[in-house]
C-alpha cells in the first residue's frame, strides 16, 4: 500500500540576482514555466547598452496601460541618446525609476518573495543586467465585473449598485460616500498559498479600539493554506460557530458598510468576493434594510413590523399548527376544527409527518429552483409547488390546510431581508416542529426558552447578541423594531462606540422659530386675503 505523508509547499528563498538571464530562469522555475507569463527583453542606455526585461501575467496586468505607461515610455528614450546618460545599471535604474516611468505607483522591490508576490498581484516587474533590485510598477487590470444592482439586497429607494470582485474598487466605493481623513483603510494578506487580500475600513476616532485590536488579532490567527472568501474568514473568526445564529452580517451595499462603519463597527473586504463582513453583528440588524432610512419613518417601521411577524411565523408557525391539532383542539374555534377535522379525513400519515413531508418538499423546490438556470428555475419553483401542492392533496397525502400553512410559512420566510437570517430560522424551525409534535405547547414553550436563553448568551466580538434588549439599552431602542425620525437618532449604539457616541446636534429647536413661524404666518393670511 502507498503511504501518503503530508510535505510542505516549497518557498525560494533565493535574493535577487544581478544577472538577468538568471533571474528570467528563476521565475519561470518558480512558477512552472507558465504560458500566460510575458516577457518583453530589449536594451538601452548609452554610451553602454544595458539589457532590461519586462515581466507580467497576461489577465492580471492592462495591456494598454503596460504598453503606454512602461514599454513606450522606455523604448522611446532608447533612442533618445542624449537623454539617456547612465552608464552603470544602478544609475539606469534609478533614472528609469524617477524620469521615464509615469505609471501610478513605482516601487523599488529587492526581496525575491516579494517580487513573485508582486508579480502574481498583476503589478510589472522591471529588471535590469547587472543590478538585484527590481521596479513593481502598479498596472493591475484584466476583465473585471462590472458594477450592478444588488441581487441579494435588492431596494426600490436608494443606490442601485453593488460591490464586485476587485477589493481595489469595493474600498473606492466606500470612499466615494465618506470623503473623511480619519477613514482608514488597512490592507493584509491571509492565506499560505493563495495571498488573498484583505482590508479592513474603519472611520478612526469612532471605532472602539479594543474592537479594532481585537478584530487584528482574530486575523492574524488565521493559519490556512487557501482564503476562498469571505465565509472561510467568518468561519476562523467567529466567537461561537456551533450557534445557528449569524454573528457577522454580511452584505454587498456600500451605502449599508457605510452606515454600519459610521456607527463605529468594521468592515473587512475579501478580494474575490463581492461580500463584505460587518462585525460586530447584533440580532436586531438582520431585520432592518438599507431601504429602511430612504424611506419615512413611518413606513419604515411598519415594515420592520410586518418583517418581525414574518421572523415569528417562519419559526414557530407550523409548530402551532401542529400544537394545536395534535395536542390541543380544545383551543381551535368549533367551526374552524371541525373544518380541519373534514379535511384530514383520509389522511394516512399524523400531523407533524404531513407537516414533514410538505416542508422539505418545499425546501426542495427552492434548492432546485436556485440551482436551475435562472430562466427556467423561477418557472419550475412556482409551478412544482403548485403541481404538487395540488396532486398531493387530490391524492389524500396531505390536507388543504396544511398546504396553506406551509406555504404562508414559505412567503413569511421571504420578508426576512438577510440570507443569513433566514437559512437559521429555516434549520430551527424543524426543531421547532419536532418538540411541539412531541409535547405539544409545552414542547414549542420550552423550545422558545432555551432558544431565547441561549441567544442571550451569544456574543459578537464581545457585544452581546440581543443588545440592546439585553442587556436594556433604553437610548439605543429608537432604532431597532422602529426607526425613529432622523434627527431624533442622535447618538450611536453605546456598546458599540464608546469613544464617540453622540453624532448629531440637540433636537431642542428643530422647526422654525416661534417668531419666524409667526412672521410666516402672517404674511400666508395677508396673501390669502389680498384679491
Amino acid at each position: 500500500m502507498y503511504k501518503f505523508e503530508e510535505t510542505e509547499i516549497p518557498s525560494t528563498d533565493q535574493g535577487i540576482m544581478a544577472h538577468l538571464d538568471e533571474n528570467l530562469a528563476n521565475i519561470k522555475e518558480a512558477l512552472g514555466n507558465p504560458g500566460d507569463l510575458a516577457i518583453r527583453e530589449f536594451k538601452m542606455g548609452k554610451p553602454s547598452l544595458h539589457k532590461v526585461a519586462i515581466i507580467y501575467i497576461n489577465g492580471l496586468a492592462d495591456k494598454m496601460i503596460i504598453g503606454s505607461f512602461v514599454i513606450e515610455r522606455l523604448m522611446e528614450n532608447v533612442h533618445d541618446s542624449e537623454n539617456i546618460h547612465p552608464k552603470e545599471p544602478s544609475e539606469l535604474f534609478t533614472y528609469i525609476k524617477e524620469n521615464i516611468l509615469t505609471v501610478g505607483t513605482v516601487e523599488d522591490i529587492t526581496d525575491w518573495n516579494k517580487m513573485l508576490l508582486s508579480l502574481l498581484s498583476g503589478q510589472t516587474i522591471l529588471l535590469i543586467d547587472g543590478y538585484n533590485h527590481a521596479i513593481g510598477c502598479s498596472a493591475q487590470g484584466g476583465e473585471l465585473r462590472a458594477i450592478t444592482e444588488p441581487t441579494t439586497e435588492p431596494a426600490v429607494r436608494g443606490p442601485k449598485e453593488s460591490f464586485v470582485e476587485a477589493l481595489i474598487t469595493n474600498t473606492a466605493m466606500v470612499r466615494h460616500r465618506i470623503k473623511s481623513p480619519n477613514l482608514r483603510v488597512e490592507m493584509m494578506k491571509l492565506g499560505k498559498v493563495t495571498q488573498t487580500e484583505v482590508a479592513l475600513m474603519y472611520v478612526n476616532g469612532i471605532v472602539n479600539d479594543k474592537l479594532l485590536a481585537e478584530v487584528k488579532e482574530r486575523l492574524d490567527k488565521i493559519e490556512a493554506d487557501e482564503i476562498v472568501g469571505s465565509n472561510t474568514i467568518e468561519e476562523w473568526i467567529i466567537d461561537d460557530f456551533w450557534t445557528p445564529w449569524p454573528t457577522i452580517l454580511k452584505t454587498e451595499r456600500p451605502d449599508v458598510v457605510q452606515g454600519e462603519i459610521q456607527e463605529g463597527r468594521v468592515a473587512v473586504f475579501v478580494d474575490g468576493t463581492p461580500t463584505t463582513l460587518i462585525l460586530p453583528a447584533i440580532w436586531i440588524q438582520f431585520l432592518h434594510t438599507a431601504e429602511d432610512y430612504y424611506l419615512r419613518w413611518q413606513f419604515a417601521s411598519f415594515l420592520r413590523f410586518i418583517r418581525l411577524v414574518g421572523f415569528l411565523i417562519t419559526l414557530i408557525g407550523p409548530s402551532l399548527f401542529i400544537a394545536f391539532l395534535t395536542y390541543h383542539p380544545e383551543l381551535i374555534p368549533t367551526p374552524l376544527l371541525i373544518n380541519l377535522t373534514a379535511q384530514r379525513q383520509g389522511i394516512p400519515f399524523p400531523v407533524f409527518i404531513e407537516a414533514l413531508i410538505m416542508e422539505f418538499t418545499f425546501e426542495v423546490l427552492r434548492e432546485a429552483g436556485i440551482r436551475m438556470p435562472r430562466q427556467i428555475g423561477q418557472a419550475v419553483s412556482i409551478v412544482g409547488a403548485l403541481v404538487l401542492g395540488e396532486a398531493a392533496v387530490s391524492a389524500g397525502i396531505v390536507s388543504s390546510s396544511m398546504v396553506i400553512v406551509v406555504a404562508g410559512t414559505a412567503i413569511a420566510s421571504f420578508t426576512i431581508p438577510h440570507a443569513t437570517m433566514t437559512d437559521a430560522v429555516r434549520l430551527l424551525r424543524f426543531l421547532m416542529m419536532i418538540l411541539a409534535a412531541t409535547f405539544g405547547l409545552y414542547g414549542l414553550g420550552l423550545g422558545v426558552i432555551v432558544l431565547v436563553a441561549h441567544t442571550c448568551s451569544i456574543r459578537s466580538f464581545g457585544i452581546p447578541y440581543l443588545t440592546p434588549f439585553a442587556p436594556i439599552i433604553l437610548a439605543d431602542w429608537k432604532d431597532t423594531l422602529v426607526r425613529a425620525p432622523k434627527p431624533f437618532l442622535s447618538t450611536r449604539p453605546r456598546l458599540i462606540s464608546q469613544l464617540r457616541t453622540k453624532r448629531t446636534g440637540t433636537t431642542q429647536n428643530l422647526g422654525p422659530s416661534s417668531r419666524e413661524h409667526q412672521t410666516t404666518n402672517n404674511q400666508l393670511k395677508r396673501d390669502s386675503n389680498e384679491p
